[in-house]
């Protein structure tokens, strides 16, 4: 996607005001819905971990393949955070104050990452997991201080963190060197703090997903209702199918992008896990041009016609994003404390499903559990005239 391919920013006289916007809530919603699969598997098959980049050797197809769909979702919602941040911005016949609005929600996401997300997790509070959550937050935090500066800038730091950033992969420092802090907030994951009663790791390094939420804003004016639907389709079409091109020359000829090359498997379903094994974290040039791209082409598609039973499921799982993923991450913790009890552990200290089928059918049942919780919030969260509620 290029600078041009957007509309430049509308006047404050032109932009009207703006509901909310079906194919971005049905987006988000299909990858809630991906990433209560890969949640599931990390309760009740965390016995059969997986490493990044996997180990195709000993991680089966069927594992493989669930834990690749679960790469499209922090992309998707890093992307999206910045998209509504420039459609909050604009939506109203008064320009808003986007950095208050950024400022705002990315501290109360640390917060939340650092409370009642971590102990979702663990069920108690040993080591802090800065992930997904404390990401969104931090770029949030810098979105607020980049976006004051041209859009031409801006392009030229989007593109050079995603482009760019795999050429510091060799740049490392060891526990103890006066960079190593710094650098495994921006670059590396690690230990930010590994002995003591409470430790402290790092798994999302910010500096890339910076380049994502800085180009999910840039592609705001993209989505204002001043641009033609069938317009705002090619671009997304385009985008998607260049990124996904892209992936496929640096990728298949091993150019750039992956610090693990790809070789021929002694079977073709091998070597097409081994082609598509790429790094998250942090997140590789391919990894993203393979994410970014197929999100754009999803976008395309929630703007065609389709039933409205799926248009209205994936809508209202993706209009009220943080209830839900609260929601699902304690309702596991209380599913796998009543696993546990019942069966007890059976895989060293850990209670564990024999396959990913279970894990399958577990997210398929839980979706359907939570989907009329978390529409009735949806419902409730649009009446509502609360502003905090707005929040989740």
């Amino acid at each position: 996607m290029t600078a041009s391919s957007c509309p430049s920013p509308l006047t404050t006289q032109q932009m009207p005001v703006r509901q909310r916007i079906n194919s971005i809530d049905m987006l988000r919603g299909l990858v809630m819905l991906i990433m209560l699969l890969d949640h599931v598997r990390e309760r009740v098959l965390l016995h059969l971990q997986v490493s990044d980049p996997m180990d195709i050797a000993s991680t089966e197809a069927g594992l493989f393949f669930s834990r690749l769909a679960a790469h499209l979702c922090a992309p998707v919602f890093i992307f999206l955070t910045g998209l509504s941040a420039w459609l909050y911005q604009h939506q109203s016949p008064v320009p808003r104050d986007v950095r208050q609005f950024l400022i705002k929600r990315g501290l109360f996401l640390i917060l939340l990452e650092l409370t009642l997300v971590n102990f979702a997790w663990m069920g108690a509070y040993h080591t802090l997991w800065l992930q997904v959550i404390w990401v969104i937050g931090l770029c949030m935090l810098a979105l607020a201080l980049l976006s004051v500066l041209p859009r031409t800038l801006l392009w030229l730091i989007a593109l050079t963190l995603l482009f760019g950033h795999n050429l510091l992969t060799p740049i490392s420092f060891l526990p103890g060197e006066w960079g190593y802090s710094l650098w495994t907030l921006l670059h590396d994951r690690n230990y930010l703090v590994s002995e003591g009663a409470l430790k402290v790791k790092v798994s999302y390094p910010l500096l890339p997903w910076i380049g994502v939420i800085v180009l999910g804003y840039l592609t705001g004016p993209l989505f204002s209702k001043l641009t033609d639907p069938q317009q705002r389709q090619r671009i997304l079409l385009r985008a998607g199918v260049a990124a996904l091109l892209l992936f496929v020359l640096l990728r298949g000829f091993n150019l750039y992008g992956e610090t693990l090359p790809w070789q021929a498997q002694p079977t073709l379903v091998l070597t097409v896990m081994d082609i598509f094994n790429v790094t998250k974290y942090p997140p590789s040039l391919n990894f993203l041009l393979l994410t970014l791209g197929l999100m754009c082409l999803l976008l395309c598609w929630f703007e065609r016609p389709m039933p409205a039973v799926v248009r209205r499921v994936f809508a209202d799982f993706g209009a009220a994003p943080m209830f839900f993923y609260l929601l699902h991450l304690y309702v596991l913790l209380l599913i796998y404390q009543l696993l546990l009890w019942q069966f007890g552990a059976n895989h060293g200290s850990l209670y564990g499903v024999p396959d990913i089928r279970w894990v399958w059918l577990m997210s398929l049942m839980l979706a359907l559990l939570l989907y009329p919780p978390t529409r009735w919030f949806a419902a409730f969260k649009k009446r509502s005239s609360w502003r905090w509620i707005r929040y989740f």
